[in-house]
């Protein structure tokens, strides 16, 4: 018991892990959006936005990634808290499937609202301040 009890401790802290790095992900887009809608305004180049865009699909990706594999330890950690034994396997591709799947985080709804209006907010800030000039 000792021994599935540190099993399941190990892949604890590896989602715990990857939780963290899907937050700081987000933290640093916000911040990657922020500055390069400030340098937009600032400048009044519209170029900005293209790499505010380009910067926003690549940390979504990179978070849906750590999603994904999030989702997975968190089954390989059911499985092994229903077993009476372990074989302290770290091995969670077997449940890359579903929602599980790098796609599946992707699309997740969390991951979809926070980044797709992160995509939108610099446009619907730029047609406001386009209008009100």
């Amino acid at each position: 018991m000792e021994g599935k009890l540190k099993h399941l401790e190990f892949i604890q802290n590896l989602i715990n892990r990857l939780n963290g790095n899907g937050f700081l992900i987000k933290g640093w887009a916000v911040t990657l959006v922020a500055a390069l809608f400030a340098l937009a305004a600032k400048d009044a180049n519209e170029r900005y936005l293209l790499v505010t865009y380009t910067g926003t699909l690549i940390f979504w990706i990179l978070d849906a990634y750590y999603l994904s594999q999030e989702r997975q330890y968190r089954c390989l950690y059911d499985q092994i808290a229903a077993q009476p034994e372990t074989d302290f396997s770290m091995d969670a591709r077997r449940y890359a499937y579903g929602r599980n799947t790098w796609l599946g985080a992707f699309l997740a709804q969390t991951i979809l609202v926070f980044y797709g209006s992160l995509a939108l907010l610099p446009l619907l800030l730029l047609l406001i301040f386009k209008h009100a000039f």
